[in-house]
């Protein structure tokens, strides 16, 4: 008997969104590009197909060999995410970057990677000479092989070929490359109906920037492989926008992360938007606060559905139509998905509902990353016999609801951004008046988390925090970038001499 939850073993990403939709419905409305004021671009099916079609031919036409990374340094933009596509029908691998990388950010992720080409959008400047000889592509060279022969076909890749790689902090002190395969898309499909409740006939408008994978997941590859349009949004960040967009293109569904949600209450007029076409709304990338919750509920009437995920699996736990809400608990596992909570130390045998310990999925999982670009050592840490631990602490309910107590690393969560302490420590300290530093999570009100700065300066230094802001600004992509500063005379270390950021906070409260 097949497995329906695998994916057949010739598999394209592209194809799987695509070339069904450019068949069965190639008029109808694929993507909106809102800006504040009306559409900024608007494409079909089929449009979207033949340019996608049209760029993958492009990029074949460059000499690249399968498997050749592409990175994608654009803002949010039509032909990012046609870029982002025809990469995949080509048989390459997307790299999507975020355009608030600072241009030495930029430059690691290029090289890491190993890019053979770098997509530049008119607002994302590249330096030539900084290029070592790769291929640089910008606005004129995309339209060209827009407008060019289309690839016949999408690329004959097998669905463990890789598809996309997408940078994100870990352990160290610089962001590790995640890999995904093709079949990554696939193994999405939990999601349609136990967290999104996707239809054929939904409208999803989506709050995310196009680099971040909730974007690229929940707000184009889902809708696309059901047949869904999607609206995105490039203007300018007012809260208040959201309801009238909502309105304006009679979106059935919302996602955004809970810090937006509350945004839209405290600065929105929900009461004179026409929120009657939506359906409900979606919230990942943070914890959801019981009270945020009960406030949308109560001032739209409309559900708010959660889910967990990660760069490494995707969302995998959720609430939806099909899953109660639970307040305070992000949901259940997705039916099929095999979660287990591990213990901590010891043989990685499943614990029983009510005991905490590591949350873990199954290396069946067909979401599940094909592994850390480069970081042989990082897939073995992660690797529990055979269950991918990913570092949270939780339990499972005898229902089955998931309960967080915390994580087992000192990763921080910055707007749905996972944030590697170590890297905004080596920022920090490289500064002259800097001789050490600890960077952690300082909770500002009761659902708010900010990344603060714990330095300890030389002697006759000036404490400045702005300077120091101003120092990790020019360095540091802003959702990385330390809110506040605070001084210390010593950081708080273990006797083995390590820092215990969990007692930075303390710490400078005693000072």
């Amino acid at each position: 008997m097949s497995d329906d939850r695998q994916p057949p073993a010739r598999f394209n990403a592209a194809r799987y969104c695509l070339a069904g939709n450019a068949r069965a419905r190639p008029d109808k409305s694929a993507l909106i590009l809102a800006g504040e004021d009306g559409p900024r671009a608007r494409l079909s099916f089929g449009e979207v197909d033949r340019a996608v079609r049209g760029i993958a031919a492009g990029l074949l036409g460059l000499g690249l060999a399968p498997g050749a990374r592409v990175m994608i340094r654009m803002g949010n933009e039509a032909d990012y995410v046609l870029v982002y596509f025809g990469a995949l029908a080509a048989g390459l691998v997307a790299l999507p970057a975020s355009p608030q990388l600072t241009p030495a950010e930029a430059g690691f992720l290029m090289e890491n990677s190993g890019a053979a080409i770098v997509v530049a959008g008119a607002g994302c400047p590249i330096d030539p000479a900084g290029l070592g000889g790769r291929i640089l592509l910008g606005p004129a060279e995309i339209a060209a092989m827009k407008a060019g022969p289309p690839l016949a076909g999408y690329a004959d890749t097998a669905a463990d070929d890789p598809a996309t790689l997408v940078y994100t902090s870990g352990t160290t002190s610089r962001p590790k490359g995640v890999l995904h395969a093709h079949r990554a898309i696939y193994g999405r499909r939990p999601m349609h109906a136990h967290w999104l409740g996707l239809r054929a006939d939904d409208v999803m408008l989506h709050a995310g920037t196009m680099n971040w994978t909730y974007t690229l997941g929940v707000g184009l590859s889902d809708p696309w492989a059901v047949g869904a349009g999607t609206v995105l949004y490039d203007g300018p960040r007012d809260p208040a926008i959201w309801p009238r967009l909502i309105a304006r293109y009679r979106a059935t569904l919302f996602a955004a992360v809970p810090s937006l949600y509350r945004q839209i209450l405290k600065y929105a007029d929900l009461a004179a938007a026409d929120l009657s076409s939506l359906r409900h709304g979606c919230t990942a990338g943070e914890a959801l606060p019981v009270d945020l919750l009960e406030a949308w509920q109560a001032a739209t009437g409309k559900p708010l559905y959660e889910a967990l995920g990660m760069s490494e699996i995707s969302t995998y736990v959720s609430s939806g139509p099909t899953i109660p809400v639970r307040p305070g608990s992000p949901g259940r596992p997705q039916p099929g998905r095999r979660v287990a909570i591990l213990p901590v130390d010891g043989p990685p045998e499943p614990l029983p509902p009510g005991e905490t310990g590591l949350l873990a999925i199954h290396r069946s999982e067909p979401g599940l990353m094909l592994g850390y670009w480069n970081r042989p050592e990082e897939e073995a840490a992660v690797m529990r016999g055979d269950w991918f631990v990913g570092g949270d602490l939780a339990a499972l309910d005898p229902d089955g609801y998931l309960w967080f107590a915390g994580r087992n690393d000192d990763l921080m969560n910055a707007m749905g951004y996972r944030v590697s302490p170590n890297e905004v420590e080596g920022v920090l300290g490289a500064h002259p008046d800097v001789v050490e530093v600890g960077v952690a999570e300082r909770a500002v009100r009761a659902d708010v988390r900010v990344i603060c700065g714990f330095v300890v300066l030389r002697a006759g230094a000036e404490p400045d925090a702005d300077a120091l802001l101003a120092w990790c600004r020019a360095r540091l992509a802003a959702y990385k970038c330390p809110r506040e500063i605070r001084f210390l005379a010593g950081l708080p270390r273990t006797p083995n001499g390590k820092v215990q950021r969990k007692r930075l906070d303390e710490a400078a409260g005693a000072a």
